[in-house]
C-alpha cells in the first residue's frame, strides 16, 4: 500500500485530504511541524508528498526544493495559489504536480496515480540535471544510456546530491569512501575526486565538481558562479 505524505495546514483540508486518501487505498502521513517539515519528510519516506505552499514559517517551495535535492521522492502541490509563475517556480524546482484548490476528487486521484506510476521502480534514485544515480548499484543513467560507475565515484556523486545546495565538505566525502573523517587523507581524495571528474567530463555530464574555498566541494551546472 502507497504511504503519502500531507503537508497541509489547515486542520479541515488536512483531515479531508486523509479521509479521501485513506478511501482510495493510501496510507497517509500527516506534517504538520512546518518549520522542520523536510526533515520530517525524508525520516518518513513516503511514496509520495502532497505540499501546500502556504504554510506557516516556511514556504512550500522552500520544503519543496530541499526534498527533490536530496530524494526522488514525486511531490504533488496542491495549493490556492492560482498565479502562472507560482506554477512554473513549483515545477522547477521539481514539482511532479500542481494543482490548485478547490480540486475535484476525481482529478486529485487520478493525477495522484498517474505520478505514482511514472515513479515505479524509482525509490532508489537520485537526480540530477540531466541525470539520475541509482544508489543501491551506483547506475548513471544519461541521455538514453546506462553506466555503472565505480564503486567510490558512485559514492562519491551521491553525496553531492544527498546535500543541501550540492555542497559536500572534505569530511563528507571522506566519510562516504572510508566510513570516518578521523584520517583524512588528502591524496587519496583528490584521486578519487579527479577520476568521477573525468567520467562525468567524458560522458558530457552538464553538472561538474568544483572546489570551494574553506568548505569543500560542490556539483554545479558548469557556467555557475559559486
Amino acid at each position: 500500500m502507497k504511504r503519502i505524505a500531507i503537508v497541509e495546514d489547515d486542520v479541515l483540508m488536512r483531515e479531508e485530504l486523509e479521509a479521501v486518501l485513506k478511501k482510495a487505498g493510501y496510507e497517509t502521513e500527516t506534517v504538520c511541524n512546518f518549520e522542520d517539515a523536510q526533515t520530517c519528510l525524508l525520516d518518513l519516506s513516503p511514496d509520495m508528498i502532497l505540499l501546500d505552499l502556504n504554510l506557516p514559517g516556511v514556504s512550500g517551495f522552500q520544503i519543496c526544493r530541499g526534498i527533490k535535492q536530496k530524494t526522488s521522492i514525486p511531490v504533488l502541490v496542491l495549493t490556492s495559489r492560482d498565479q502562472m509563475k507560482d506554477e512554473l517556480l513549483a515545477l522547477n524546482l521539481g514539482a511532479d504536480e500542481y494543482l490548485t484548490k478547490p480540486c475535484r476528487r476525481e482529478r486529485l486521484l487520478a493525477r495522484i496515480s498517474n505520478v505514482l506510476k511514472r515513479y515505479e521502480g524509482r525509490a532508489n534514485l537520485l537526480e540530477g540535471s540531466g541525470f539520475l544515480l541509482d544508489r543501491l548499484t551506483y547506475t548513471l543513467y544519461i541521455d538514453g544510456q546506462s553506466v555503472i560507475l565505480p564503486k567510490n565515484q558512485g559514492k562519491l556523486l551521491e553525496t553531492f546530491l544527498m546535500q543541501e545546495e550540492r555542497m559536500a565538505t572534505k569530511s563528507d566525502l571522506c566519510k562516504a569512501l572510508w566510513g570516518t573523517d578521523e584520517f583524512i587523507d588528502e591524496n587519496a581524495l583528490q584521486v578519487n575526486l579527479t577520476r568521477l571528474k573525468k567520467t562525468m567530463a567524458g560522458l558530457g555530464m552538464s553538472m561538474q565538481i568544483e572546489p570551494v574555498r574553506g568548505v569543500g566541494h560542490r556539483l554545479v551546472e558548469k557556467g555557475e558562479d559559486l
